[in-house]
């Protein structure tokens, strides 16, 4: 069977899960929820700081704009551990696993449309949450830069998606979809953690282990500063998500 033909298979087999019960409809509420929370809590701060819409939509991408994505950085690390948890956890509680290993389906084909299908549902996420942003070309003069808004939902994305990938690779550890999600969010925390170092009163050591910390990478693309070395990051990261992913996967096949 073509390759292409079988990942599409495994994300439609995906998305039937996700949209057959609650996960997708949770996530998603929830999600589009707290970025209007956030972005109504934004545009009374910035009208309450009295700040005006001049000067091609900078003020608006910096004081508004780029701390609403940021905030909704830190949001993603509680909700995607709901989108990667059940991925192989629940195929291994199910012995479905030994059934996609009867199949034509190669163990790399599984984990990639696996990871496909919980980034299109990120990414269907992170739209939802960007239709809040339409009012501000309705009501603000001049509206906000759309080249900035564009990077900054990319390095979203890619922010997830490097997650989504580690998240992934947990998932086949266990046969518990709440310890999957549980050793998600620890490592997402951990992660995070790691971006404390990001400072210049900071050590070398410190400073090495922040450049490692997914946060420390957004800062520029937020800005809509496209920078090489965040782009091959994120790539890094998710090959590397993937990579781990199939290995355990492979060796699962293996054991028995």
């Amino acid at each position: 069977m073509n390759p292409f033909t079988n990942v599409a298979a495994i994300i439609q087999k995906e998305w039937r899960h996700y949209f057959s019960g609650p996960i997708a409809y949770v996530v998603i509420a929830v999600w589009t929820l707290l970025f209007g929370l956030f972005f109504t809590s934004g545009v009374s701060f910035f009208v309450q700081q009295g700040m005006r819409l001049m000067g091609g939509g900078t003020p608006l991408g910096e004081y508004l704009i780029q701390p609403l994505l940021h905030n909704m950085s830190i949001a993603a690390m509680f909700l995607l551990p709901m989108l990667t948890m059940r991925l192989f956890a629940e195929e291994k509680r199910t012995v479905t696993m030994e059934l996609l290993a009867t199949t034509p389906i190669t163990d790399l084909q599984i984990v990639i449309g696996k990871f496909l299908a919980a980034c299109g549902l990120w990414l269907m996420m992170i739209l939802a949450g960007l239709l809040n942003l339409s009012i501000l070309w309705k009501y603000a003069t001049p509206g906000p830069e759309i080249k900035p808004i564009l990077t900054a939902s990319l390095a979203l994305f890619l922010f997830g998606a490097s997650y989504i990938a580690l998240g992934t690779f947990l998932s086949t550890v266990t046969k518990n979809q709440v310890v999957s999600a549980v050793l998600t969010f620890c490592l997402f925390l951990g992660i995070l953690v790691l971006s404390w170092g990001d400072d210049p009163t900071a050590g070398p050591m410190a400073k090495s282990l922040a450049y490692l910390s997914f946060t420390t990478h957004l800062h520029d693309l937020m800005k809509g500063v496209i920078d090489l070395k965040d782009l091959v990051f994120y790539a890094s990261a998710i090959a590397f998500g993937i990579f781990i992913s199939h290995q355990s996967v492979a060796s699962e096949r293996w054991r028995s």
